[in-house]
């Protein structure tokens, strides 16, 4: 009987201690629940950061054009997609480098030769050979007739390629010793998709 009058008491003065305790549990749960939240967004926007940052590093990256020597295949300001996860160069690609005369700056140029093929250029009859073939190059904007300070024939050395720009005579390229063949190490990837202008949206033309 004492119990129950203590409690009847308890209730009609407002002063019970069970709803005070509920109220606190369900503040602590609330508190808590919001902290975990926090706690799951901060570790979600850690792991896409990590994610994005892995996928710009060793799988693909964006790269925008600057300069006219990729004239009439690619434009200023043009915005592509390159792919760099176990990439190994090949004729007819086109790449963004910076070689190791200029490390600070990108290049993008097109894959004439691979390791071990002969480039000779006539200049006068604005034809380029590789292995004592003429290329048809119907991406060029004009035929080439700017000779750089190398002399050809060249064959190109191991683990190298011999790049020009599609725009032949507005272009700095292996024709000049500061570029000369670009090292497989200072090539950042293959552009496959162009991105910016939206009108021209879509693969990257070999």
């Amino acid at each position: 009987m004492e119990k129950d009058s203590f409690d009847t008491q308890a209730n009609r003065d407002g002063n019970s201690i069970e709803p005070e305790k509920k109220f606190m549990e369900i503040s602590q749960n609330k508190d808590f629940n919001i902290k975990k939240e926090i706690l799951e967004w901060v570790q979600a926007i850690v792991i896409a950061f990590v994610i994005a940052l892995l996928i710009r590093t060793f799988v693909f990256s964006l790269i925008r054009v600057q300069g006219y020597s990729m004239i009439p295949t690619l434009q200023h300001n043009d915005r592509l997609i390159v792919t760099k996860l176990m990439y190994k160069p090949k004729q007819g690609d086109i790449i963004i480098l910076r070689p190791p005369m200029h490390k600070n700056t990108y290049y993008v140029k097109r894959v004439i030769a691979v390791s071990g093929q002969t480039v000779d250029i006539d200049f006068k009859k604005h034809i380029v050979y590789v292995d004592g073939k003429a290329l048809i190059e119907n991406y060029v904007n004009e035929p080439i007739a700017q000779p750089g300070d190398i002399q050809f024939p060249r064959t190109v050395p191991e683990n190298t390629v011999f790049v020009l720009g599609d725009n032949r005579n507005d272009s700095r390229d292996s024709r000049y010793s500061d570029i000369g063949m670009v090292p497989y190490q200072s090539i950042i990837g293959k552009a496959i998709f162009r991105i910016w202008p939206i009108n021209k949206l879509g693969s990257v033309y070999k």
